[in-house]
């Protein structure tokens, strides 16, 4: 599913990645934890396209058998839009939108027709107990109606892996809880990889592989 090799990143002087080598396979739930400014985000978001890694000629980033790093812009754009889904800290809901037009904006970036889109935020809201929240905008819905909206979100083009940053960092105990279980029956269900950067420990122990991140390197 991904395969890292060689992950480099450099802002100034100062190195953040310093030649990450990682393997995650498809179906499988990994956490990356670490202490703040070990890198674990900004490796997220090579990972997840949002970010480029440092040119090297022994650096490479295959995702579902492409090669990323060969991709132009729009390429790279059509291929996160299709292949990637991300879960935030903060939700990123757009406020004016219900929840139901939150959830259908990658299937509009991906030209669906309204119906059809409609049709496939429908079941993701009633699959993560939402069906009487479409039309509610985010501010009237809780934190973890938020959060589960955003996954929704995410999974809206069927995405074959999806990023999580700090997931459950903004929840409560409880709907941290529920989100965390959350993401083993998507899996389940659904066949999704999920990659996800936590410094919750309940979560990073639910997973079936934890990585650990120090200064730039992985260190388990």
């Amino acid at each position: 599913m991904i395969i890292a090799k060689n992950i480099r990143k450099q802002y100034g002087d100062l190195e953040v990645l310093k030649g990450i080598d990682l393997t995650i396979n498809k179906g499988e739930i990994v956490s990356i934890i670490g202490a703040s400014g070990a890198g674990k985000t900004t490796l997220l978001q090579i990972l997840g396209t949002l970010d480029k890694m440092k040119p090297h000629p022994e650096s490479s980033l295959v995702i579902n058998n492409t090669a990323v790093e060969k991709l132009s812009e729009k390429e790279l754009a059509k291929f996160r839009n299709h292949h990637i889904g991300f879960i935030f800290q903060f939700h990123q809901l757009l406020p004016e939108f219900t929840a139901i037009e939150n959830v259908c904006i990658p299937a509009y970036i991906q030209n669906t027709d309204k119906t059809t889109a409609e049709q496939r935020a429908k079941e993701l809201l009633d699959f993560l107990g939402l069906k009487n929240r479409y039309h509610h905008k985010p501010n009237e819905l809780s934190g973890g109606e938020q959060q589960r909206v955003a996954v929704a979100r995410a999974l809206m083009n069927k995405p074959a892996i999806i990023f999580a940053d700090e997931p459950s960092g903004n929840l409560d105990s409880e709907s941290a809880e529920n989100l965390h279980n959350l993401f083993f029956k998507l899996r389940d269900e659904f066949g999704q990889t999920f990659v996800i950067v936590t410094h919750n420990k309940e979560l990073a122990n639910m997973a079936d592989r934890t990585i650990e991140m120090r200064d730039g390197n992985i260190v388990k």
